[in-house]
């Protein structure tokens, strides 16, 4: 008997691992199809790079007479440089549709990857400027969103607020614009994760556990960039709702 729902539940797994499996693939492909619709150039770059990695890698194996036998490798990785240059364009395309809207530093800070502790929305304003708080291996790093003569109060006030907490681990300030001084949204994770590590894992968790009794000062943000045109006073009233 015991048995049984095992069986089940291993077949239940495999079954939920192959949707999920083929949920992944529908989305990369409608992604593809929409960079292929906006960006011209991505085809005859995804060519090319399989052209050029194949005709390298044979080269190589006429040289020693192993040409055929290196073919398959040099299709290989051809094959792994078309799905880059198809990652990184795509990337790209994102960052530039969602710079200037509201909420894209934000969205930008949760698709990090690491072990990153990410508050978004720790102080604002109704016209959705905003700081998020990070916490990592570097300490904590406040990122201002918004109307540059609007954050940089918002972010001061923050970071006092955050040193009471914080002792003597570093904070670190960005704000988010293409102004001198600013971080770009496209540069925003590369910029934090160069960061220096000044402290461990074990004084993240209790710094975030400190950190965590400040609360929110802000207004609630929407979760991702908004889109272009969208009214202020209908994203304030889904803000209310929630």
């Amino acid at each position: 008997m015991a048995g049984k729902p095992d069986k089940a539940a291993k077949k239940e797994a495999a079954r939920a691992k192959r949707a999920a499996s083929k949920a992944r693939r529908k989305q990369i492909f409608e992604a593809f199809k929409m960079q292929r619709r906006e960006d011209k150039a991505l085809i005859p770059l995804m060519v090319g790079a399989i052209v050029v990695s194949v005709a390298v890698v044979f080269g190589i194996g006429l040289i020693f007479d192993l040409h055929w036998l290196l073919l398959p490798i040099g299709l290989a990785i051809g094959i792994l440089a078309a799905i880059s240059i198809f990652g990184r364009r795509v990337q790209r395309s994102v960052y530039t549709k969602a710079d200037g809207q509201p909420g894209a530093a934000g969205w930008a800070l949760d698709n990090m990857r690491g072990q990153w502790r990410v508050t978004a929305g720790v102080a604002g304003t109704t016209h959705l400027d905003a700081v998020h708080r990070v916490i990592g291996r570097p300490g904590v790093i406040l990122v201002a969103e918004g109307a540059p003569h609007r954050v940089k109060s918002l972010l001061a006030q923050e970071k006092k607020r955050t040193a009471r907490v914080a002792g003597s681990t570093p904070i670190y300030d960005v704000v988010v614009g293409n102004e001198e001084g600013m971080v770009p949204l496209k540069q925003l994770q590369r910029h934090i994760m160069k960061l220096p590590r000044n402290i461990s894992a074990k004084e993240m968790e209790s710094l975030e556990a400190r950190l965590a009794a400040l609360g929110s000062r802000a207004a609630a943000m929407p979760k991702g960039p908004m889109p272009a045109g969208a009214k202020m006073r209908s994203v304030q009233r889904t803000v209310r709702r929630r």
